[in-house]
């Protein structure tokens, strides 16, 4: 029993010596300056060069050579100080030579090129965009050539998945090192990721001395959460609960509009849907006004295509004849009719499956008011729930549409979406377009300097696509951010939605 005595008096005392290392002058016990940040995708995986939540920046573990401004839709110098190409084909890239890696690594240019080189070795998506032949390093000092031409490279370093690390540290899905604010200290795959300040930081040490970025694909229990003190910031929080959450004495709720659009992907290898008036009939059928007002409650614009109205590269686009008398008659126009309340042709029913996902809670019930919208036309529409939807996608052809959700100008031009969406070679081509005259256009643009020119030649694909209904647009929705504003300082709802965890956020 006197062994037992002393031993808890020696916990208590270290307790109670440990207690004091957290405590100051006052003897007020101090908090670690830390938030809680509660995002709609879950990940499995850190790895900056082929995850698609885009983790690893978004929590400010890593960076990209270049950075967007938010403000302005322009690229500036990041991690890189400067570029330059006489031919648009051969870049000369000058990298920072005060960064290092979280390990205390310098970021040199030979470890900028294996970064890149393992990108492009590990991910096809990124080698498609980059079109990069070969990189030469010496000293901070990179020379890129493309495969072509390619005037737009620089805005393709601003991608996420182009992220730098360190590739001599080869646990990519659970730590990458990279060169941001945020060092990770643990990470539970779909459940959160624990930050720790890097204090070598070399843009500042974060003021914050913590972080955690969690997931939570329900919107719901984000709403929650915040309300509960569960989470400080909460990335697209639950729209019915907007107005309970600001009726909340310090919570801030706000609503950024930004380049996403909603769209329904269409599978163009799926024969039904190789007709164009079947397309037409789809796109007649989404009640673009009403999901706005309902679902999004007016938080987002309508889409008349895949660029907001205030890009110089969206088009006017001719007016579209829509409602179910509409869809009936293209699809009258292509050999269908109703019988017994089916619609049907040669005998043969119209079904459709539709994939969605539940990250973005307006997509299942878009999808749902489809699925009504068409069965009122005697179309029978199963909806699939999926949960990684460019996985999906990729590998599976035995769907008809999806509801997506995509950034169509994250670098404020329109190369990027084009490229990826309906190039043959395009990372999110899941449509399987594969048209020779959109193809050369695109080609035309890659190829392009001037932003009137290349403005020209976005609209002109732009038109042309949605005259073939290859995806249908439905809207645009804002950003929506809800945080605890009595607590967090700093926080900055980006546009691009790339930027989250910075070295600037604080707490009071």
């Amino acid at each position: 029993m006197i062994k037992l005595s002393k031993l808890m008096i020696l916990t208590v005392i270290a307790a109670l010596i440990l207690s004091a290392c957290n405590t100051n002058s006052a003897g007020q016990q101090e908090e670690k300056k830390e938030v809680n940040l509660l995002f709609n995708f879950a990940t499995s995986s850190l790895d900056p060069n082929v995850d698609t939540s885009y983790v690893s920046l978004r929590a400010g573990i890593t960076e990209t050579l270049i950075h967007l401004n938010d403000e302005t839709l322009e690229i500036e110098p990041w991690l890189a100080e400067s570029w330059t190409s006489e031919d648009g084909q051969t870049w000369t890239i000058k990298l920072r030579e005060d960064v290092t890696f979280q390990n205390g690594n310098p970021m040199d240019g030979a470890a900028v090129k294996a970064s890149l080189e393992r990108a492009m070795e590990d991910s096809a998506a990124i080698k498609n965009a980059l079109r990069i032949e070969s990189i030469e390093a010496d000293g901070y000092t990179l020379t890129v050539k493309t495969t072509m031409p390619f005037p737009e490279f620089p805005s393709e370093l601003v991608h996420p998945n182009t992220s730098i690390i360190d590739v001599t540290q080869t646990d990519f899905v659970n730590k990458p090192i990279g060169t941001g604010p945020f060092a990770v200290s643990s990470f539970t795959p779909g459940t959160a990721v624990d930050l720790t300040r890097y204090d070598e930081y070399w843009n500042g040490a974060a003021k914050l001395e913590a972080a955690k970025f969690s997931f939570n694909e329900d919107a719901n229990a984000r709403s929650l959460a915040l309300e509960s003190g569960g989470a400080d910031i909460v990335f697209r929080p639950e729209v019915e609960s907007l107005e309970q959450l600001e009726a909340i004495e310090g919570v801030t709720v706000e609503s950024t509009s930004t380049f996403r659009v909603h769209q329904m992907t269409m599978n163009l290898e799926r024969e039904v849907l190789q007709d164009l008036n079947v397309r037409k009939a789809i796109d007649a059928l989404i009640d673009r006004e009403s999901i706005v007002d309902t679902i999004l409650k007016g938080h987002a614009e309508v889409a008349n295509g895949p660029f907001p109205s205030t890009f110089t590269f969206a088009p006017d686009y001719p007016e579209k004849e829509t409602g179910l008398e509409s869809a009936r008659k293209y699809l009258e126009a292509a050999g269908y009719e109703v019988v017994d309340g089916v619609m049907e042709k040669d005998g043969e029913p119209l079904a459709l499956t539709m994939l969605t996902y539940s990250a973005r809670a307006d997509l299942p019930l878009i999808a749902q008011v489809f699925q009504s919208d068409a069965g009122q036309l005697g179309i029978e529409v199963t909806l699939q729930q999926i949960e990684i939807p460019e996985e999906y996608m990729a590998a599976n052809r035995d769907w008809d549409l999806t509801t997506y959700s995509n950034l169509t100008a994250p670098r404020g031009d329109a190369g990027y979406y084009l490229n990826a969406t309906y190039h043959p070679d395009g990372a999110l081509n899941f449509s399987g377009a594969d048209d020779d005259k959109v193809t050369a256009l695109i080609d035309e643009l890659n190829m392009t300097v001037g932003q009137q020119e290349r403005s020209d030649i976005a609209e002109e694909i732009a038109r042309y696509v949605d005259e073939q209904v290859y995806n249908s647009f439905i809207l645009h929705p804002n950003t929506l951010v809800a945080y605890n504003s009595d607590k967090v300082e700093n926080w900055v709802t980006s546009r691009s939605e790339y930027y989250m965890l910075t070295n600037e956020l604080d707490v009071k």
